[in-house]
């Protein structure tokens, strides 16, 4: 399959990435290539690298930015930089993709715990999250048929919490959140919210 991976050179893409070369043709695309450039934020980004790339199996998406910070500090673009980014970034991924995703292809989307376990400094990614998993329940029924609609909705990724100075065992590691990716591509699911969580 010909699979492209949004935020192919981030922490998770590159796992994804890295899992899926060996069976399959992986396109990376993000703000600087490595094979396309997309701009999230730019819906006219993501058209063009649509029409660049012709047809696809699937999409994966793994970008995408949300502020992450007190509640009283943060400001209205703030929330519009939120919103525009993780949130709008990937609905217009599958708004744009018909027609360039084979008939009964797969689109996953990222969204992460804060929208069910929020915390101290997590209202905009909070309401980005929750935002990602309600549009891909709705979008797989309204494209029931036609493409598989499905969001992985990762906790914390152990090498992230390594990088803040916390214990890695707090976390699932990157390439066991790769998998959920892959199962989704692969399983014929649709509609479902998939968290990625140590319990």
């Amino acid at each position: 399959m010909r699979v492209l991976i949004i935020g192919a050179t981030g922490l998770l893409g590159k796992e994804v990435a890295r899992l899926l070369s060996p069976e399959h043709k992986v396109i990376g695309a993000t703000r600087n290539g490595p094979d396309m450039t997309v701009d999230l934020t730019d819906k006219a980004s993501i058209v063009s690298m649509y029409q660049q790339l012709g047809t696809v199996d699937a999409v994966i998406c793994t970008a995408g930015s949300a502020k992450f910070a007190p509640l009283e500090t943060l400001t209205d673009d703030d929330f519009a930089f939120s919103l525009a980014n993780k949130l709008m970034g990937q609905v217009n991924l599958v708004r744009c993709a018909v027609g360039h995703v084979v008939q009964g292809g797969s689109l996953t989307l990222t969204s992460g715990i804060l929208a069910q376990h929020p915390m101290a400094g997590s209202a905009a990614v909070s309401i980005v999250n929750a935002g990602i998993d309600a549009f891909g329940r709705s979008a797989a029924l309204e494209l029931k048929g036609k493409a598989r609609v499905n969001v992985v909705s990762p906790g914390w990724v152990s090498e992230t919490l390594a990088a803040m100075g916390q214990a890695r065992s707090a976390g699932v590691p990157a390439e066991a959140v790769a998998q959920t990716y892959k199962r989704c591509l692969l399983e014929d699911i649709t509609g479902e919210v998939i968290q990625v969580v140590k319990w």
